[in-house]
């Protein structure tokens, strides 16, 4: 499959249809989107990717980290943990959505200006199903996208990339001076990903529930590879497991933080 959040593939998706009068299909159709696909996807992995290698990059260098890996070069050993991880995450949020759109088949809402029809030249009454309409559309790329809103790939790609991203921040960034400049530049990822899904509603590319799932598929994958997958808050939370006999005071606690960041 081509890495994208709309993938064209071979595969044959279930012919959805739809009631007539359906007002949510009826939207035109624009040929320029606000966040086209490439600039979703380089966007996603230079920024997150770039900001992981060069955060481990300055911990292997200033930080003297060290690691159990069967890969003696540190760069290489902490880089292939924490950039694999996340493109392990992206491989996975893509599978889950190319799933969806594929077998749900949901049609989105320029459908109806894609396919080249109105509910007039149907002739149809409103409100009776209409299982299948033949398409006027000679581009059938075109009309096969036209097939599969949901849910949306740029709301769960723009979510996981800039929550996981939000996540590595809160790991590493243990600078005392960043104490609000960490949850703002927090923030500001988690903005831009949710800008990102509303830019599907308004370019009518996707219905609002599209978008929300996209949203909460993204978190969800995000969050489970940060905390279940990656190792950087397994280390952080090994290293700060107390004893019962010594338990560690607020400064060593502290230095651990400045040691692991």
């Amino acid at each position: 499959l081509r890495f994208s959040p709309n993938t064209q593939c071979d595969s044959k998706h279930p012919i959805r249809g739809f009631f007539c009068g359906d007002p949510s299909i009826m939207y035109p159709y624009l040929h320029r989107e606000a966040i086209p696909d490439q600039l979703l996807i380089t966007g996603g992995i230079i920024i997150t990717g770039l900001t992981i290698a060069l955060g481990e990059c300055y911990r292997v260098h200033y930080r003297g980290v060290s690691s159990k890996a069967f890969v003696r070069n540190l760069y290489v050993s902490c880089l292939y943990k924490e950039l694999g991880s996340f493109l392990f995450g992206c491989c996975v949020g893509q599978s889950l959505t190319n799933m969806a759109k594929l077998s749900v088949g949901r049609l989105r809402p320029h459908f109806l200006s894609v396919c080249g029809v109105s509910y007039a030249s149907l002739n149809c009454t409103p409100g009776t199903y209409v299982s299948t309409v033949t398409c006027r559309q000679t581009d059938h790329r075109l009309e096969e996208e036209a097939r599969k809103s949901f849910f949306s790939g740029h709301a769960s790609f723009a979510m996981y990339t800039m929550l996981y991203l939000a996540f590595y921040l809160q790991a590493r960034w243990c600078w005392r001076g960043a104490r609000l400049l960490r949850p703002l530049v927090q923030f500001f990822l988690v903005l831009l990903a949710v800008y990102t899904g509303l830019t599907r509603i308004s370019d009518y590319r996707h219905h609002p529930s599209d978008v929300i799932t996209g949203y909460i598929q993204g978190a969800l994958t995000a969050y489970w590879v940060a905390f279940h997958v990656s190792s950087m808050f397994k280390d952080y939370n090994s290293t700060l497991s107390p004893s019962l006999d010594n338990p560690p005071s607020p400064s060593s606690s502290m230095s651990v933080c400045v040691s692991l960041c």
